[in-house]
């Protein structure tokens, strides 16, 4: 029998890899176990925050391998990181943006109502941050960081509301999207109170749409 190739029943000749299996490929990352993940972690910041939460323990909730969990995320820091920012977005219909015909009404919308125990625990997780708040991972970023989704979703319907002429187009939107995140990181790792529906339209009304509509300067270069 030639090395390269075997005979056939019928005399014919086939290559040898045609009859060998084939080669097993490695195994596709699974990305629905990622939000799976995603929540133990936050469930377990809320509980024992930064300091006490450990890999061990997100994997164990998660019902996961401890090495499936390094495989996505090589340290507590980074897997903390990317948690917080899916917190944020998982709090967002980011994929069907309001439009409700005004910058109002579609930002008021945007802010997803929440139960009391989903508020209390964003909080927790907040509160709870402890030492990442020194983080290198923290500090890259700072708290836009975690505020990203939201702060990209308020971008797009300022931007809408310039297009239909409704505020200035010289309004300063990134200041705008700034004090937002600013507010709601007040009141999170601060107060330690959610920042409901009643404090941002209060913040909508009395500071955004003003300034927004009647901007003093023109926004930064």
């Amino acid at each position: 029998m030639n090395d390269m190739k075997k005979a056939t029943s019928s005399g014919s000749q086939v290559p040898n890899e045609v009859l060998e299996p084939a080669r097993k490929l490695g195994r596709k990352r699974d990305h629905t176990r990622d939000s799976i993940i995603l929540e133990a972690a936050i469930a377990i910041l809320a509980e024992a925050g930064f300091d006490g939460m450990t890999m061990d323990m997100v994997a164990t909730r998660a019902k996961a391998g401890k090495a499936t969990v390094y495989r996505r995320w090589s340290s507590k820091s980074e897997l903390v990181r990317e948690a917080l920012t899916w917190m944020s977005r998982n709090h967002l219909e980011l994929d069907s943006l309001p439009d409700s015909g005004t910058l109002r009404g579609d930002l008021l919308t945007l802010l997803k109502p929440q139960s009391i125990e989903e508020e209390e625990r964003k909080f927790r997780v907040l509160a709870g941050l402890g030492s990442y708040l020194q983080h290198p991972e923290f500090a890259e970023t700072g708290i836009s960081g975690v505020f990203e989704p939201w702060i990209a979703a308020n971008r797009e319907l300022m931007q809408r509301a310039v297009i239909r002429g409704e505020i200035s187009a010289h309004a300063d939107i990134e200041m705008a999207c700034q004090v937002i995140t600013s507010m709601a990181s007040y009141y999170g790792l601060i107060q330690h109170k959610p920042f409901d529906t009643s404090l941002f339209t209060g913040l909508i009304d009395g500071v955004l749409l003003p300034a927004l509509i009647n901007p003093l300067t023109s926004p930064r270069s």
